[in-house]
């Protein structure tokens, strides 16, 4: 069972995680969890760059350790990297100390303070230490892409749907993902693009510009 939309008061619950960016602009942010991994990573810096289009990829440390080649490339194309622990670890499951030594690796591995805990599970009791180190990205659309039972156009239509100026939408760079991200990836890229849209990375920069009442002030 999952979300597609994140309702605002699931975000408000925990204000100090990002669920989408503040923006004016026409700006979609697209984020690839799991990879980097030959069989998807390449194929998706491609279609990309066919848009001009910047994306954030939070990496799993295994990953970036078993192909650093794609990694550079990811790098070397402009796109953010960020970090999805180092052995795809659920918070839930998993004791705090252990957690923490695990997500500290994947970070050092791709060398960026942005973090996005897999499967959005983290414990309460785990939040102060990780916001006291990282960025804690999480979304405001799930894709489905991972999902065997729904079709490739019901996950299209989850995206398109739900999407605006500002949302973080999550998809995954890896082998259960490959089928329906190949159909989708194209057609989000060019439905938002021919509707002026661009599509950015998560940055730092991105994640401390001023509000407009705050630019106001």
């Amino acid at each position: 069972m999952y979300l597609v939309k994140t309702p605002e008061f699931i975000q408000n619950l925990f204000p100090n995680f990002t669920w989408k960016i503040p923006t004016q602009e026409k700006k979609i942010f697209l984020t690839f969890d799991d990879g980097p991994i030959p069989e998807v990573t390449p194929w998706v810096i491609g279609q990309l760059a066919k848009y001009e289009a910047k994306a954030t990829f939070f990496c799993v440390g295994e990953n970036v350790q078993r192909h650093p080649g794609i990694f550079l490339k990811l790098r070397n194309s402009g796109h953010a990297v960020a970090s999805h622990t180092n052995n795809h670890l659920s918070g839930w499951r998993t004791d705090n100390i252990p957690y923490f030594h695990n997500v500290r690796r994947g970070a050092t591995l791709v060398k960026s303070p942005i973090f996005r805990p897999p499967y959005g599970r983290i414990k309460p009791s785990q939040v102060p230490f990780l916001m006291r180190h990282y960025h804690i990205i999480m979304w405001d659309v799930l894709s489905g892409d991972f999902d065997p039972k729904i079709s490739a156009d019901q996950c299209l239509s989850n995206v398109i749907d739900h999407a605006d100026s500002g949302s973080i939408i999550v998809f995954h760079d890896s082998l259960k993902a490959k089928e329906k991200l190949q159909f989708v990836l194209p057609r989000v890229l060019q439905h938002f693009s021919s509707r002026g849209y661009d599509f950015d990375p998560i940055t730092e920069s991105v994640l401390f510009v001023p509000s407009a009442a705050q630019q106001r002030a």
